[in-house]
């Protein structure tokens, strides 16, 4: 059951695709009060477990610390940390009652959640009009699938986006794309995408090319597409101010961009200079942005990914005057009234400063709205525009599409990367609790910079989250300039890394099957272990192992040096071993606690009692996968449903798609 309450006027957020009818009186669970702003407070349990925040720092449970939604460029994603590049208002209370709660609030909101109190759960922001959706179910399990139904099915790629993509920020000629190629191909080391980086583009701008390194694009596009490699351009959120850039003038004559309060363009500065920003919220102005994504389409790409749309700003000319006052001040004191530290602190707070984003709005069906108010919208937004485009370009074919920045509706429209993390051991657990949180708040589309993107990776570092990266539905390898460079084949004994990948697409047909039904049941593709095994008080407490569909479990080995791990069975399960010599080893484990080697060149997994997987011959792209003639892996005498499509088309509900496989 889902009950909506109003408060205020709310911002229509299109979150929610499915009509509730508003409730009257007050929500069940907690207490809200109104008086400065809102505050949903509740008395946690002792036992009281709490799911959610999709993209959120910290654990699967979320007890015990403060998160802030309030879409944030920050690259850093150390413990303290409380916001990150996404906004999910998603979250389940689990324990001695039992319910969901989604606050559909576009501004600033912060959960403590046991921080201040380990007792109480509060939700407060600063201006009282939201919904506030509260749900009741079975099991949190339960909740999650009802709120997966009312906010509408998840983002389905192409087939060729669960192939391994390459990337790196510093790729710049046709000829560093050949490389990285030939570097792939001939190791043998899968691979179906090559993302491009903003070097491709002329000068920064969006929708542009190189001149003197990529002419002749649509020639370069099918040359490696005959190799059967996709190239990914990122498309930015900034648009450069340019005299005879069409972009650019388009935008400015017919008002396109977000604007100051006197009605003149916003200005900020990131990559490409001072740029606007297009005003995605704004519906006229969002088809003009979609529609710039067929100048690359055109050209024969089949995909992209957006950045920067938080929105990140690096300087806005206000803060740039506010800082030169204040260094002003610092010069001519003579009386010990400004300290160094007033410096320090105004330049390190120049880029995506809180106040510049009380200086621009944006114009939008309910009239012009402060973008203070609904920052956490910018990015879904932005990615909408391009979702929507793409209905307009070709509505039967699916586009690759994933985003930094996101709000829950975004997952209609694309899929999420979890941004600039780090080459850090600390980062693959980091990557690996996310994902069930995210898949709550409706993104399946999902996956992390494998191998760190600042700080320089090592071997066993990239193998080791690669072995996680098998089983995210996105897998990409990237990196940032000036840190090592990490492309698979420029380390010792590249077979292991062709061994790793290749996994990756002898289970492509299981992966793909789980996550289309995933997709068009509101599924989860990762669970946690609890959702799978509720009255296992130990399952509860595991947070470095996941259930993936109906059929595996996960724990993939993020420590350094280590031989193995240990590992929880709430069940007998089998234990599975990709070897590096292409076999499959098997060994059943009964329930309780083991610890389990795994080497550097091993891919491991576990399947769970009276279960199978089908599992395909080797295969260097994502269309090679055969599933004609595949072998079955687990326990004799189960039987699993395939779902296979052309991976291409939207002819989702097709019952030839599903078929069943027997042991």
């Amino acid at each position: 059951m889902i009950q909506k309450y109003v408060y205020g006027v709310p911002f229509e957020t299109e979150a929610v695709m499915v009509p509730v009818e508003s409730a009257k009186g007050v929500p069940a669970y907690g207490t809200v009060t109104l008086e400065s702003g809102f505050c949903f407070s509740y008395t946690l349990d002792t036992e009281d477990v709490v799911y959610g925040l999709g993209e959120a720092n910290r654990g699967i449970n979320k007890r015990g610390y403060c998160y802030i939604s309030e879409c944030a460029d920050d690259p850093n994603h150390t413990e303290d940390k409380r916001s990150l590049y996404a906004a999910h208002n998603f979250i389940i209370v689990s324990g001695a009652q039992t319910f969901g709660l989604f606050v559909d609030y576009p501004s600033k909101l912060t959960f403590d959640i046991g921080y201040t109190r380990m007792d109480t759960l509060k939700i407060t922001c600063e201006n009282a009009d939201l919904y506030l959706y509260v749900m009741e179910g079975e099991s949190p399990y339960d909740i999650v699938k009802q709120f997966r139904k009312i906010i509408g099915r998840s983002y389905i790629p192409p087939k060729f986006a669960f192939g391994f993509g390459q990337s790196r920020w510093g790729y710049r000629t046709k000829e560093d794309y050949r490389k990285i190629a030939d570097g792939y191909r001939s190791n043998h080391i899968p691979m179906d995408m090559i993302y491009m980086d903003i070097d491709y583009m002329q000068d920064f701008k969006d929708f542009t090319l190189n001149e003197k390194n990529f002419h002749g694009f649509p020639e370069f596009v099918e040359e490696l597409k005959e190799q059967n490699i996709r190239l990914i351009p990122i498309i930015d959120a900034g648009v450069k101010i340019e005299k005879g850039y069409d972009v650019y003038e388009e935008g400015v004559k017919n008002r396109y961009f977000c604007q100051r309060e006197d009605g003149s363009d916003f200005v900020a500065a990131v990559w490409p200079g001072d740029t606007h920003f297009p005003d995605v919220l704004n519906p006229e102005a969002r088809k003009w942005f979609g529609d710039k994504y067929r100048f690359l389409t055109e050209q024969g790409i089949e995909g992209f990914w957006n950045d920067m749309n938080e929105p990140a700003i690096f300087y806005t000319p206000e803060g740039v005057q506010e800082i030169s006052e204040t260094v002003k001040a610092f010069l001519e004191d003579t009386n010990g009234e400004h300290s160094i530290f007033e410096v320090k602190d105004a330049i390190l707070n120049l880029g995506s400063n809180k106040s510049d984003y009380e200086i621009f709005y944006h114009q939008t069906d309910k009239g012009r709205v402060r973008h203070d108010k609904v920052h956490n919208l910018f990015g879904y937004n932005m990615t909408r525009a391009a979702g929507e485009a793409f209905e307009r370009i070709d509505p039967d074919r699916r586009f690759l599409m994933f985003s930094r920045s996101s709000y829950i509706g975004m997952h209609r429209y694309g899929g999420i990367w979890t941004g600039d993390n780090k080459s850090w051991w600390s980062h693959i657990l980091l990557n690996l609790k996310m994902m069930p949180s995210l898949n709550m708040c409706g993104f399946l589309y999902t996956g992390a910079d494998l191998g760190g993107f600042g700080a320089d990776a090592t071997r066993d570092l990239v193998l080791r989250w690669l072995a996680l990266g098998v089983f995210t539905p996105l897998m990409r390898n990237h990196s940032a300039m000036g840190t090592r460079e990490q492309e698979c084949f420029r380390f010792e004994d590249a077979e292991d890394f062709r061994h790793v990948i290749g996994v990756r697409y002898r289970l492509l047909p299981y992966l793909y099957s789980e996550y289309m039904k995933a997709a068009l049941t509101d599924d989860l593709y990762f669970k946690p272990l609890a959702f799978v095994y509720p009255e296992d008080m130990h399952a509860t407490q595991v947070e470095d192992q996941l259930m993936l569909g109906n059929e595996i479990m996960i724990a993939p080995v993020y420590t350094q040096n280590a031989r193995g791990r240990y590992v929880y069975l709430p069940e007998e399960m089998k234990f599975v071993k990709f070897l590096p010599d292409g076999s499959i080893q098997e060994k059943i484990l009964p329930a309780g606690h083991h610890y389990v080697d795994v080497a550097l060149n091993e891919v491991p997994l576990f399947i769970r009692q009276g279960r199978c997987i089908p599992v395909a011959g080797e295969a260097e792209y994502a269309d090679a996968v055969c599933t004609d003639q595949m072998t079955m892996v687990g326990y004799a005498g189960s039987k699993y449903v395939l779902y296979e499509d052309d991976g291409i088309h939207k002819d989702y509900e097709n019952p030839d798609n599903m078929k069943t496989l027997h042991f």
